[in-house]
């Protein structure tokens, strides 16, 4: 099955001008044969201008939009007809107000571009921050404890028993497990940091997918079930596999580790034109308020609620999960149901297909 590729942004922005300057010369010509209001002509170019040197990048467009623009107007709709003659004073002066208006507001789109990419990488230092914050909060506690596990074993061996040592064992292992996802959690977030950072998106198959993440996922939970909901039509997605792949055992480990009292956790896929949602639902004790307003945006610190609260201590998961699913150009979220428990919602686009493919 072939994929389409990405239209470059350069053609994008050389058909949108052609298509607004073919407008503005539909319009003018519909504008001068109806009701033959000449004075309307120079303001239907220069939107045209305006708009294209709002909506594309750069200076160029605007001001190839607006030199066509004087060359349509001056040679068409001005006297004499087919002819340019900027020695009339009006068709000077309206040709430099085409190009003033399209160097104007090129030079104030290129500033709130610069603006909202300076606003980026302050979000993006915020980031980084609260993963600082979260990995040395995160990593105290397993790190500890295998460091008094493993050196109780050697200074103390002989006075231990078995069941005492089987538990230091597996309370060694348990946090080595845990420190090995959360360092699959740190490499994937590395993979989404810097300004050149490209997702790889292939075609992958939804039901082969879910195969392989939950494969991994009972690898941990053995004993968790997972009741799957999926479409009977067969669906590919446009995704990087193994960056959703962390989405998904994230949010499914995220409610085994904290939805107290859960009994039922539900994974559910259900296509929308050009959508894919993916929904993973608990029946447990529910997420708090205050930790629902900053669930994706950043470590939210545990002090801050009590000790026994529910995902107050999610570490890096979350964080991660979002900003997978952004880059993928997909929105996440999550809310309480009403009938008990969380749910996790995100969008993935689908791949088009035709008949016989």
């Amino acid at each position: 099955m072939k994929t389409l590729k990405k239209i470059p942004k350069s053609l994008t922005n050389i058909v949108f001008t052609v298509f607004i300057l073919a407008a503005c010369f539909a319009l003018c010509l519909l504008i001068q044969t109806a009701s033959g209001a000449h004075a309307l002509i120079p303001a239907v170019f220069i939107l045209g201008t305006f708009l294209t040197a709002l909506s594309t990048d750069g200076y160029i467009y605007g001001v190839i939009s607006a030199l066509a623009s004087v060359f349509i107007f001056e040679f068409v709709f001005e006297l004499p007809y087919f002819s340019l003659n900027f020695t009339i004073a009006d068709n000077l002066v309206t040709s430099v107000i085409m190009i003033v208006i399209a160097c104007v507001t090129c030079t104030l789109t290129t500033k709130i571009k610069k603006q909202e990419t300076l606003k980026s990488q302050g979000e993006m230092e915020k980031m980084r921050a609260d993963l600082l914050r979260a990995v040395s909060h995160d990593l105290r506690t397993p790190l500890t404890t295998i460091y008094g596990a493993s050196s109780a074993l050697l200074e103390n061996d002989s006075g231990l028993s078995g069941g005492q040592k089987q538990k230091m064992l597996q309370s060694i292992r348990e946090d080595a497990a845990w420190l090995t996802r959360m360092v699959e959690n740190l490499l994937s977030i590395t993979r989404l940091d810097g300004t050149n950072v490209r997702i790889i998106k292939t075609s992958t198959v939804l039901d082969e997918f879910l195969d392989a993440a939950l494969h991994k996922f009972y690898k941990r939970y053995p004993d968790r079930e997972v009741t799957l909901e999926l479409p009977d039509e067969f669906v590919t997605i446009q995704m990087d596999a193994l960056l959703i792949e962390q989405v998904v055992i994230n949010i499914l480990e995220n409610a085994v580790c904290h939805a107290e009292g859960m009994t039922i956790l539900c994974l559910k896929v259900s296509i929308l034109p050009g959508k894919a949602v993916f929904e993973i639902s608990d029946n447990g004790c529910g997420i708090e308020k205050e930790r629902l307003k900053t669930l994706f945006t950043g470590y939210y610190q545990a002090e801050n609620l009590p000790s026994d609260s529910r995902r107050s201590n999610a570490g890096i998961g979350l964080s991660v999960c979002a900003a997978i699913i952004r880059a993928h150009g997909g929105t996440i979220m999550a809310k309480n149901r009403k009938e008990g428990g969380a749910l996790f919602r995100f969008t993935l686009d689908t791949e088009e297909t035709t008949d016989g493919q």
